[in-house]
C-alpha cells in the first residue's frame, strides 16, 4: 500500500476515489482525449418571450454576480447541477478585497466580519540559501466558504432572484432577441443573457475552445490536519527542492479554524509523459515532513485537496456567440500562475457588475460588445513568461537550482523595492513601474541569471512577453489619460458611452490601476 492510499484511506468520504477520478480527466487531457460538446445552436427567428433579464449557470461562483445583478433589480435565475453550498476548506484572500462584497451591498459589515474564519500575520517567502522574506496582510484572511456563499445565497433571494438547485445547463439555442436554455431536469429558461460559471470544463468553454489543448497547466494537490507545532503564520511561496521530475515543487501553508492547510504544486505542460497526481501527492506526503517539521504520525489529516487547472494564452475567452458571457474560472481571466478563481472573480466582480449592468440597459449583448467585458489585460498577459520561467519542458535541460536562484534574485530586489513593489504582485497585479525597476536591478546585478533563462523560456516567448510589456507601459499611460477625455469623446458622439467605460475598465485593470494598498 502507497502512502498515499494509506494517508486518504484514514479520511472520510473516500478522497482516494475522488483523487482518481479527477487523474482520469487529467489523464485524457494529456492524451489529447478531449471530447467537443456542441450545446450552443443558433436560430435567425425571433424569440417569441422571455421570462429573466439574467440566468447564470455555475453556482459556487454565479452566486456573488447573481447577488450584484439581483440588487440591481433584474429578473436574475441561478442554476446549480447539485445543492449550491460552500466546501469546508477556507478560501484565502487579502481583506482588502473582500470589501468589495459590501461595496456592493451583498454583505453587511457585520456578515463580512462573521464570514472571516481565520487571520494570521505574517506570510513568508522562502527559497534555499537565501534569508526569508516576510509580508502582512497578503492572502492572510481564511474565508469560510459555507457561510459565505449561504449568506450570498439568501442576499440573492432577498432581491428577487431565484435559485434552482439540482438544475444542469444541457444545451442553449441562440435567437437574435435571447437564449433559450434546456436543463437536465427538462425544464426551459428564456433570458436576454446567459453567464456561464461553470468553470474551466463547462461544456460552452469546451465548445468554444473546440477542443484545444491547455498551454500550461498547474497541478495542485495538499491536506488540511492538526498535530501541527507551529501554526501562527503562513507561506506564500515557499521552495526547498531543487528541480525534480522535470518539474519545481513550490509549498503554501496557511493557518485554518481546524488545522493547517498546506499545498504543494507545480507548473506544467499537459505532456503525454507528466506524471499522475496521484503520483504527486506522493511526492507531497514524502517531503511534507521535512517541509514543515513535523513527522506524519503527529499529523490526524481532516481532507485531501487536489487538482489541476488548465490555463490558455488566448484568454480571457471571446466565444463566439452573442448573448453569451463566460465568467470566473470559465472565462480563464485570472493568470497563468493563480489556481483559484475565486479571488480573481472577487477583484473583477464591480467591474463586472456595472458592465454587465450597463450591457442590459443598452441591449449591448452581441459578442463583441460582451468581449469588452472580459478584456485583453497585459498585466495578466506578462505572467505567461514568469509562469514558463518556473516549469520545464519534459526533454529540457535546466540546471537544478536555476529556478530557485532566479526566483529568490527576484524576490530579494521586489523587498528592497519595498512593499508597494512586492505585495501586488504577491497579489496577482503586475504594474508597470514596479515590474520596470524590477527587471532593471535583476538585470543589472545578476545578469548570469536572465541570460540563463533565455533558452529555457524560447525566443519566441521573450519577444511576445515584450509585446505584452510595451502594452502593459501603454495602458498604464492610458488609464489616467483615459478619464480626462471622456466627457469629450461622449459629448462630441465619437465613441459610444458603454464602450468607452469599458475600455476606460480594461486600461484599469490591464495596468494593475485598480489595485490600492
Amino acid at each position: 500500500m502507497s502512502l498515499t492510499e494509506k494517508i486518504l484511506s484514514q479520511i472520510p468520504g473516500n478522497p482516494l476515489e475522488s483523487l482518481r477520478r479527477v487523474d482520469k480527466i487529467w489523464q485524457k487531457l494529456r492524451a489529447e482525449n478531449i471530447s467537443i460538446p456542441t450545446t450552443v445552436k443558433t436560430e435567425t427567428q425571433l424569440l417569441k418571450n422571455y421570462d429573466w433579464d439574467v440566468v447564470i449557470c455555475g453556482g459556487t461562483l454565479g452566486i456573488l454576480i447573481g447577488a450584484t445583478l439581483a440588487k440591481k433589480g433584474w429578473r436574475v435565475a441561478l442554476l446549480e447541477r447539485g445543492i449550491l453550498k460552500g466546501r469546508t476548506q477556507e478560501w484565502n484572500i487579502s481583506r482588502k478585497e473582500l470589501e468589495t462584497f459590501v461595496e456592493l451591498n451583498i454583505l453587511s459589515p457585520e456578515e463580512l466580519k462573521t464570514a472571516i474564519a481565520t487571520e494570521y500575520n505574517p506570510a513568508r517567502i522562502s527559497f534555499p540559501d537565501t534569508p526569508d522574506i516576510w509580508v502582512k496582510d497578503v492572502l492572510n484572511i481564511g474565508v469560510d466558504p459555507i457561510y459565505l456563499l449561504e449568506t450570498l445565497k439568501q442576499s440573492f433571494l432577498a432581491a428577487g432572484g431565484q435559485l434552482f438547485e439540482n438544475t444542469s445547463y444541457e444545451a442553449a439555442t441562440i435567437y437574435p432577441n435571447g437564449v433559450d436554455i434546456q436543463t437536465s431536469n427538462g425544464l426551459s429558461f428564456k433570458t436576454r443573457l446567459l453567464l456561464d460559471a461553470m468553470g474551466h470544463f463547462s461544456p460552452i468553454v469546451k465548445q468554444a475552445r473546440e477542443g484545444k489543448k491547455p498551454d500550461a497547466v498547474c497541478l495542485v494537490v495538499g491536506t488540511c490536519a492538526t498535530g501541527y507545532p507551529k501554526n501562527d503564520t503562513g507561506d506564500i511561496f515557499a521552495s526547498f527542492t531543487p528541480i525534480q521530475n522535470q518539474c519545481q515543487y513550490f509549498w503554501e501553508a496557511f493557518p485554518a479554524r481546524d488545522g493547517r492547510t498546506t499545498y504543494l504544486f507545480t507548473y506544467l505542460d499537459a505532456h503525454p509523459d507528466r506524471f499522475s497526481l496521484e503520483f504527486f501527492f506522493e511526492e507531497y506526503l514524502r517531503l511534507l515532513p521535512e517541509y514543515q517539521k513535523v513527522e506524519l504520525s503527529q499529523l490526524t489529516f481532516q481532507r485531501a485537496l487536489f487538482g489541476f487547472f488548465p490555463c490558455y494564452r488566448q484568454s480571457p475567452l471571446k466565444t463566439p456567440w452573442n448573448r453569451i458571457l463566460p465568467v470566473g474560472d470559465s472565462s480563464g481571466s485570472q493568470s497563468p500562475l493563480s489556481f483559484g478563481g475565486f479571488g480573481a472573480m472577487v477583484r473583477h466582480l464591480k467591474r463586472l457588475t456595472v458592465g454587465i449592468n450597463e450591457a442590459l440597459e443598452t441591449e449591448n449583448l452581441s459578442a463583441n460588445s460582451l468581449a469588452l467585458l472580459q478584456p485583453y489585460q497585459p498585466n495578466v498577459s506578462v505572467t505567461w513568461l514568469f509562469q514558463r520561467s518556473m516549469s520545464i519542458g519534459v526533454n529540457q535541460k535546466v540546471e537544478p537550482h536555476q529556478i530557485n536562484q532566479l526566483l529568490a534574485g527576484v524576490f530579494q530586489v521586489m523587498e528592497k523595492l519595498g512593499e508597494p513593489v512586492l505585495k501586488p504582485f504577491l497579489q496577482d497585479v503586475v504594474q508597470f513601474p514596479a515590474l520596470a525597476q524590477t527587471l532593471l536591478i535583476i538585470s543589472l546585478k545578476q545578469p548570469g541569471l536572465v541570460i540563463k533563462i533565455i533558452p529555457q523560456v524560447g525566443i519566441e516567448n521573450l519577444l511576445d512577453w515584450m509585446r505584452h510589456y510595451f502594452n502593459l507601459g501603454i495602458y498604464t499611460f492610458l488609464y489616467p489619460v483615459g478619464g480626462a477625455i471622456e466627457s469629450l469623446l461622449i459629448k462630441t458622439t465619437l465613441v459610444k458611452e458603454y464602450h468607452y467605460h469599458r475600455w476606460i475598465e480594461q486600461w484599469k485593470y490591464g495596468s494593475g490601476g485598480d489595485y490600492s494598498d
